[in-house]
C-alpha cells in the first residue's frame, strides 16, 4: 500500500447554523460540539492514520486566516489548497489531486476525501472503517465511498444503493440518488439496500484521475495546464476559471462503474441544521445547552440553547431553538430548524444584512 494523504475540504458556507456561522465564519470553524471547531476535530481524528506532513485542506482564500489559526500543528507547512474560484466538488478535487502529485506524492498512492463539518464520536471505528477501504480501494482499484447505515427514513440526505458483496468488508454500488421524499426513503430503509452518503471517499490518486479522464473529460482536459500553472496563483486561476462547475457526484460517482461502499463503523451526524445539535451534546436538565455563560431552566425541555458568554433563562418552553450571539437573536420551533435560511434569504436583500451574513 502506499503513502496515505487526506484532503479535507473546509471551503462550505454553511448558511443553515446561521447567525452563528456566517460567510466570514463558517460551521466548520465553529465549536459547536467540543472545545474546538469541527475542523480541528476532523483533523484530530486522523492521529495514527494520516502523517501531519500528508494532510491537505482545500478552502477559498478569503478563509485563510480561519484554517491556518484551526489547523495549526495539525498539518504540515504549505498544504492548504486554494481554490480561486467557487467552482464546485470536481474541480476542487482535481485541483487539490495536481497538487499532491506536485508535492511529491505518486499515483499510487491513496487519498481519503473527508467533510470539515461532520461529528464523529467514534475516532476508533472512523479509523478502521477507512483502513478497510483503503485495503479495498487497493485491492479492488476502486473509488470506496463510506456509506452510513440509515437508522429512519430521512429525506435530507443523498442515498447510495448497494449491489453484490466485493470483499468480507465491502459492497458493489449500484447508483447514487438523490434526497427522497418520504414514502421513497421508508422504502430505501426497509430494502435495506440504501445506505446515507456521508461524502467520503478513498482511491489512489492515480484511480481518481483514470476515472476523471473517462466520465468528465471536459474537466480533465485542463489537468495538464493547471498542473503546470501550480505555484502561481494567477495562473491557476486563469486555467481553473475554465473548469466546468460540477459536483463529484455527477462528475464521476454517479457515472463510474468502479464504485465500492464500505459500510460506516461509526456514529455521524453532518449537523445539517440546529436541531441535529440534540443527538451530539449531552442534555443538560432536559435540554441541550451548547454553550451559555450561565443558566436557569425552569419548567422548560426539549430545547436547543446556543448563547456563548451570556446568561440564559428558560421559563415554561418546550422545543425551541434559542440563539443569541451578541449580533443577532433568533428563536423557533425545533420542528421548523431549516427555516433559518429564510432569514437569511431575507437579509441578503437588506442592506444592513451585509453586516449580520
Amino acid at each position: 500500500m502506499g503513502n496515505i494523504y487526506s484532503l479535507v475540504m473546509a471551503g462550505g458556507q454553511g448558511t443553515r447554523f446561521w447567525p452563528e456561522s456566517t460567510s466570514k465564519k463558517p460551521k466548520q470553524y465553529l465549536p459547536l460540539v467540543s472545545s474546538q471547531s469541527l475542523l480541528a476535530d476532523t483533523l484530530d481524528r486522523l492521529d495514527g492514520l494520516v502523517k501531519n506532513e500528508q494532510r491537505y485542506i482545500v478552502t477559498v482564500k478569503e478563509q485563510e486566516k480561519l484554517v491556518l489559526k484551526e489547523s495549526a500543528g495539525k498539518i504540515g507547512q504549505d498544504q492548504v489548497v486554494f481554490e480561486p474560484s467557487g467552482r464546485n466538488t470536481a474541480p476542487c478535487i482535481l485541483l487539490s489531486l495536481a497538487t499532491l502529485i506536485k508535492n511529491g506524492a505518486s499515483k499510487s498512492d491513496l487519498v481519503a476525501i473527508l467533510p470539515s463539518d461532520h461529528v464523529i464520536l467514534n475516532k476508533n471505528g472512523f479509523q478502521q472503517t477507512i483502513q478497510s477501504a483503503l485495503k479495498v480501494a487497493v485491492s479492488q482499484k476502486r473509488i470506496i465511498t463510506i456509506g452510513i447505515p440509515p437508522h429512519f427514513p430521512h429525506t435530507g440526505f443523498g442515498y447510495i444503493q448497494t449491489g453484490e458483496e466485493l470483499t468480507e468488508t465491502s459492497l458493489d454500488v449500484v447508483t447514487f440518488k438523490e434526497k427522497p421524499n418520504q414514502e421513497t426513503a421508508i422504502s430505501y430503509l426497509e430494502s435495506g439496500k440504501y445506505l446515507w452518503n456521508a461524502g467520503m471517499f478513498v482511491a489512489e490518486i492515480g484511480v481518481l484521475l483514470e476515472e476523471f479522464q473517462a466520465h468528465c473529460p471536459e474537466i480533465f482536459e485542463y489537468y495538464d495546464e493547471l498542473y503546470a500553472a501550480l505555484g502561481n496563483e494567477k495562473n491557476v486561476a486563469e486555467v481553473y476559471a475554465k473548469l466546468p462547475a460540477e459536483s463529484i457526484d455527477y462528475a464521476i460517482m454517479e457515472k463510474s462503474s468502479r464504485i465500492g461502499l464500505c459500510k460506516a463503523n461509526f456514529d455521524w451526524n453532518d449537523l445539517g441544521s440546529w436541531d441535529a445539535l440534540s443527538t451530539v451534546v449531552e442534555e443538560t436538565e432536559g435540554n441541550t445547552l451548547v454553550s451559555a455563560k450561565n443558566h436557569y431552566f425552569e419548567d422548560s425541555k426539549g430545547n436547543i440553547v446556543y448563547t456563548p458568554d451570556q446568561f440564559v433563562g428558560l421559563i415554561g418552553i418546550e422545543d425551541l431553538i434559542v440563539i443569541a450571539n451578541g449580533k443577532s437573536v433568533v428563536v423557533l420551533p425545533k420542528k421548523d430548524s431549516q427555516k433559518v435560511k429564510n432569514i437569511v434569504s431575507h437579509l441578503k436583500d437588506q442592506e444592513y444584512g451585509k453586516e449580520l451574513l
